[in-house]
């Protein structure tokens, strides 16, 4: 209980801290840009790999199945629910807790193991508004950023599979794959990233900034902030969907 009330100080802290980031120093936003960088471009690859894998698996899947109940345009709606709404938000924020999340995390707790944190409090410089701050910003712009290409790459890759079976026209497929999705949808999955992003990125600063001495502590850290991410992924995607899709 007393770890769960010094997790909402710590929020509440970096809410404030993060009013007044505008006015921090310039090396504030080279950490932001840093961590853009890391979290976002630099998994451009794993993401597009991933993404296409999905989409062409779907179409795959779904052809096989729906084709022979005569239902194959049935495909659309397939990609729109799984991809769209669920798997885009969803394994996004799983590639970013395995990459970025568990790299704050190790970073900052050997930070406090090397008392560079102590360092920078006996400059005058919170923390918070320096490292933690920076960090949130950039995971939600980068995780923000990555869920919408995913998005797109994945229902390219739909339609390249989909070359396979049959030809058909680039236009057409993407007409009838609009038709199928809402605002709604779009809406709901940035909203989704955004709310992933800062969970990811509150947790794991708050574990690595946690680590109190012992090196020992920071893989210790590094794996609970990996759990408690991808507890919160999950929890928050179901409250999302209940509240935004079941009537």
């Amino acid at each position: 209980m007393n770890g769960f009330l010094e997790f909402i100080h710590f929020t509440a802290e970096t809410w404030r801290r993060l009013l007044t980031y505008t006015r921090q120093r310039q090396a504030s936003f080279t950490v932001l840009l840093r961590q853009i960088m890391f979290t976002g471009y630099e998994a451009l690859g794993l993401i597009s790999f991933l993404a296409l894998t999905i989409g062409g698996l779907i179409i795959l899947q779904g052809n096989n199945i729906l084709g022979n109940f005569g239902q194959g345009d049935l495909i659309y709606v397939i990609l729109v629910t799984v991809v769209v709404r669920e798997l885009s938000s969803i394994l996004t924020a799983l590639i970013v807790i395995a990459r970025s999340g568990t790299a704050i995390s190790t970073e900052l707790g050997n930070m406090v193991v090397n008392q560079e944190i102590d360092l920078l409090l006996s400059f005058g410089i919170s923390p918070v508004s320096y490292l933690v701050v920076s960090r949130l910003v950039g995971v939600v712009v980068a995780t923000f950023t990555l869920t919408i290409y995913f998005n797109l790459v994945a229902l390219l890759g739909g339609w390249l599979f989909s070359s396979f079976f049959s030809p058909i026209n680039f236009n057409f497929f993407f007409s009838r794959l609009f038709a199928e999705l809402s605002f709604l949808d779009i809406l709901i999955s940035v909203f989704k990233s955004m709310v992933f992003g800062i969970g990811i990125a509150l947790i794991s600063c708050y574990q690595g900034l946690k680590v109190n001495i012992a090196s020992t502590e920071v893989p210790q850290r590094t794996i609970r902030a990996v759990v408690l991410s991808i507890v919160f992924v999950l929890f928050a995607d179901i409250l999302i969907t209940l509240m935004f899709y079941i009537s």
